[in-house]
């Protein structure tokens, strides 16, 4: 990441009910259901204060009362009906080369990042939803960290300051930021989108133990159980992009697995025609889950001598080829001895 950027307004926030929840939730001014902190907040719009801000930024105060922003098209202005999320701090840049980072609120299209106490003389280098107001991140052993720009946003006079937006005669009596600290703490802290795989087992299909190793063109099973904790419980995860791999090197089988709604995830297949010391394989990531990586080594054995048939099909042309052999043989011995 990059930071240390002058910020100015937002309106931007992830797309994501695993991080930002989908509970209901009521402000003091009115009920209403957050089906998704994101359906509910998507176009709320985010309030810079700033000392020395132009005219349009909101002026701070010492004591929590309604507070108005602007730098807002007045019909966008118009549609907004949720309470806003006050921000006061910088902004800071997101490589989007990294999959590990995440957006969560940035900046509207409108915002650009500069130093107020300086005349801005040349385009600013970072502009609109590319400034990032507060991001996460989960490190590849699923450690999560959240990044801010702004202490002011999970301070009590954020979350207990009344608001109005611009434009508008509505008057909040609350602003956005509670329950937009609410839900992402929830992720940080892994009361949300958190993962857990149990009971990886695999068998011969009709039997129940686990073999000690499998034999080319065996029909096998394979299961596992994953759960989700939903801040108080663990219950099954439902999804229907969960894959399994039978890896040696590369990929010889990779299948979907079917889940039956409670939980369990299981396939079957056929191993492969090639033997060797195989792994099964699940490589889990999904946007705002901990990732799962499961593995399990198992070797694969060719046909005994004994085990094979006793004729086979394909072999015919090599049996005729063998045995007109000796017949050409035996008439050629005979014609050799006794002609004369």
């Amino acid at each position: 990441m990059e930071g240390d950027h002058t910020l100015i307004t937002s309106d931007d926030l992830i797309q994501s009910d695993v991080i930002l929840g989908d509970r209901k939730i009521e402000l003091d001014m009115q009920p209403y259901c957050l089906c998704s902190l994101v359906a509910i907040l998507h176009r709320a719009q985010s309030a810079l204060l700033w000392k020395g801000a132009t005219k349009w930024m909101p002026r701070r105060q010492d004591k929590p009362q309604h507070m108005q922003h602007g730098s807002v098209d007045l019909a966008e202005q118009a549609a907004l009906d949720k309470a806003p999320i006050l921000f006061h701090g910088i902004g800071h840049s997101v490589n989007p080369a990294n999959s590990l980072v995440l957006k969560v609120l940035s900046a509207s299209p409108s915002a650009y990042s500069a130093n107020p106490k300086s005349k801005l003389s040349s385009p600013p280098l970072l502009t609109g939803s590319a400034i990032s107001l507060v991001s996460i991140v989960q490190a590849r052993n699923n450690a999560r960290i959240l990044i801010s720009g702004s202490l002011d946003l999970f301070s009590n006079r954020f979350l207990r300051s009344g608001v109005q937006k611009a434009g508008s005669s509505t008057k909040y009596e609350k602003s956005g930021n509670e329950q937009f600290v609410t839900e992402i703490s929830k992720w940080v802290f892994h009361e949300r989108g958190h993962l857990k795989a149990v009971n990886v087992k695999h068998h011969k299909i009709g039997e129940t133990t686990e073999p000690a190793m499998y034999r080319i063109n065996d029909d096998l099973e394979y299961s596992v159980e994953i759960y989700e904790w939903s801040g108080t419980s663990w219950k099954p995860y439902i999804a229907d992009d969960v894959q399994v791999q039978f890896y040696m090197m590369s990929p010889y089988v990779l299948k979907t697995l079917s889940n039956d709604q409670k939980g369990l995830y299981s396939t079957s297949f056929k191993v492969p025609d090639v033997y060797g010391v195989f792994q099964f394989k699940v490589e889990y990531e999904r946007l705002g889950y901990t990732s799962l990586s499961l593995s399990k080594q198992i070797p694969v054995r060719p046909f005994r001598h004994n085990e094979y048939e006793r004729f086979i099909t394909t072999a015919y042309p090599y049996y005729g080829a063998s045995f007109s052999t000796m017949a050409a043989f035996f008439i050629f011995s005979i014609v050799f001895l006794y002609h004369k």
